[in-house]
Parts: structure tokens; C-alpha cells; sequence
């Protein structure tokens, strides 16, 4: 039984970046897995502290074998030229025999869940953390580790044992938990 540890958006923050690779290690999780957005900030946000997107790359290089990295809206070829791993566009994995669905959630969201997304679709994107049950799957969205919006706290989630828990960046306080089978 693998324990995942998920995250998004972190849009070229080296602090950041450092902050969810500490709660990686502290959580001691298996897999590594980033929704996207990973080097570059985006036209319509702001530079995230410690804008440095040739050090998240390197911060990110000694966990290749145990990261899996979905392609997000700001991702680009130029991105993909820095990057120690291979970007992906969807994956679907089984944790727990649970089949999880991830995407960047450009494409699939809350308001757009794929029909054989399983028993959970995982997202980022919108920079929000939540966790919710719709028609019986768990929907859920680690927010941005650099820049959260809408008063929601910089998250991350961790999948193990058939539960999903959203966590707070800053100090790892359980902000939701949900069983995903």
C-alpha cells in the first residue's frame, strides 16, 4: 500500500517548492505527485515568492523515480526542456483499490467530472482547496502551494489506507478528511 502525497500549482516558488518537499519527507509518503503549473507563474498571477523556476527544477531532480507530473495550463514545451521527468496529461492510478483519476483541471473539475474517473478525480488549477462527494465520488483540490485564492490555506493531500486528508501547507493542521471507497 502506497501513501501518496499530491500537490499543485506552484507556479516556480522555491520557497514554496522547499516548504511541500519538507511535508513530503515529514510524511513520510511514497509518491510524489504535482497537478501541474509547476515552473511558470502565469500571465494573470503575480510572481510567487522566490520566483526560481531553474531551482524548483532542481529541487525537484532527486525525486524522479518516485514523481508523477501532470501537465497544467501554464506548463509548456519550454517548461518541459527544464524539467528532470516527463509531464503527462491525465493519469488514472489505483491506490487502496481505489481508481483515482488526476488532471491539471483545466479540462476536468468539479463541474466537468470525466464519467469513468473512478472513485475519486483529484485537480488543481483554481488555486482553492476543498474536498467534497458528488454522486458518490470524492472530488477533491489541494489548492496552490504558492499562491491559494479565495481564503482557502496553501494545501496538499495525502491518500493512504482508502483516505483522503487535505492538509494545510504551513503547519500540516488536517483541514478535511474523506474515505474514497
Amino acid at each position: 500500500m502506497a501513501k501518496l502525497f499530491i500537490a499543485s500549482d506552484i507556479h516556480g516558488s522555491a520557497r514554496f517548492a522547499k516548504l511541500m518537499l519538507e511535508r513530503f519527507a515529514e510524511e513520510k509518503a511514497d509518491e510524489l505527485v504535482i497537478l501541474g503549473d509547476v515552473f511558470y507563474h502565469g500571465p494573470r498571477n503575480p510572481l510567487p515568492e522566490e520566483y526560481a523556476p531553474m531551482k524548483v527544477a532542481e529541487m525537484l531532480a532527486p525525486y524522479t523515480d518516485r514523481l508523477l507530473v501532470v501537465k497544467g495550463n501554464c506548463d509548456s514545451d519550454v517548461d518541459a526542456m527544464i524539467a528532470p521527468f516527463e509531464f503527462v496529461n491525465l493519469a488514472q492510478i489505483y491506490v487502496d483499490g481505489a481508481k483515482i483519476t488526476l488532471q491539471h483541471g483545466d479540462k476536468y473539475n468539479k463541474d466537468n467530472v470525466p464519467e469513468n474517473c473512478g472513485n475519486a478525480l483529484i485537480y488543481g488549477h483554481f488555486h482553492t482547496s476543498f474536498v467534497i462527494k458528488k454522486d458518490g465520488r470524492t472530488i477533491a483540490n489541494p489548492g496552490s502551494v504558492s499562491l491559494p485564492k479565495d481564503n482557502t490555506k496553501a494545501g496538499y493531500i495525502v491518500i493512504e489506507k482508502g483516505v483522503l486528508t487535505l492538509k494545510a501547507l504551513s503547519d500540516a493542521e488536517v483541514l478535511a478528511k474523506e474515505e474514497i471507497l
